[in-house]
This record gives C-alpha cells, sequence and structure tokens, in this order.
C-alpha cells in the first residue's frame, strides 16, 4: 500500500486544476475537500497548500526566497543576491522576503523551499573551529 504524503496530494491537486475551467476547479476542490476530509487530513491542509506553492511557482519559474540577516540589505546587495539565484535555480522570479534577526552577528541565511544556506558569521566561525581541530 502507498503512503500518501503532503507532497504527493499537492502534486495531484496541482494535476487536477491545471488547464481547467473555473466551474472545473470549483467541483474538484469540492471533492478535494472530501477526500482530505474522509481521510482525516483536513488538519494538513495548510501544510498541503504549501508544498502546493511551492510546486505552482516551479512550474511558473518563480522562487520565492526568506532571507534572515542582523540589518536591512542594501539595494545593491540585493541586486547581487537575486542576479546570483536567478541563476543559480534558473527561474524567472524571485521573491524575497527579508527577515530581521538581532541574534545575527553578521552574514545571511537563505531558506529557499526546503534549503537553508546559512552565511551567517557564527557558522563560519565554527566551520573554521571544526577545521582547525581535525
Amino acid at each position: 500500500m502507498t503512503t500518501i504524503t503532503n507532497n504527493t496530494i499537492a502534486e495531484a491537486i496541482y494535476l487536477a486544476l491545471r488547464d481547467k475551467t473555473h466551474h472545473e476547479q470549483e467541483d474538484i476542490i469540492h471533492r478535494i475537500i472530501d477526500f482530505l476530509s474522509r481521510r482525516r487530513l483536513l488538519s494538513k491542509a495548510s501544510l498541503i497548500i504549501s508544498q502546493l506553492e511551492k510546486i505552482i511557482n516551479k512550474a511558473e519559474g518563480k522562487l520565492s526566497v526568506r532571507v534572515h540577516s542582523a540589518i536591512k540589505l542594501e539595494e545593491k546587495t540585493k541586486i547581487s543576491l537575486l542576479h546570483s539565484l536567478k541563476h543559480r535555480y534558473s527561474v524567472k522570479e524571485i521573491t524575497l522576503e527579508e527577515v530581521l534577526n538581532q541574534k545575527l552577528l553578521g552574514g545571511v541565511k537563505l531558506e529557499i523551499n526546503d534549503e537553508v544556506i546559512d552565511l551567517t558569521l557564527k557558522n563560519r566561525m565554527n566551520k573554521l573551529q571544526e577545521h582547525l581541530i581535525k
């Protein structure tokens, strides 16, 4: 028996709703809600929607990035970051969400889908310490 994950449900929803008319989408959405209710998965709805959003963004060439930093990023830094991320992830559009975190000593931490890129000063010092201990 196959396990039903949030990601497989989100993929199925995306495929079911893609290229459908508004009326057809409404009918499908009612069936999805009924399915989730029967399977007692309504509590997972926010996680499924989050996965669905990632699938839609990928299909449309969009990327959502959360940037944690101690201070607000300069415009020049944002432009450079956007350019690098567009090249690395081969996307058309990137949405940056800045999160100010006073606990960071310096650097940035990027959250991109399920990936975290930690370029903080604390992480770099820890890596240096590990290297020196070896």
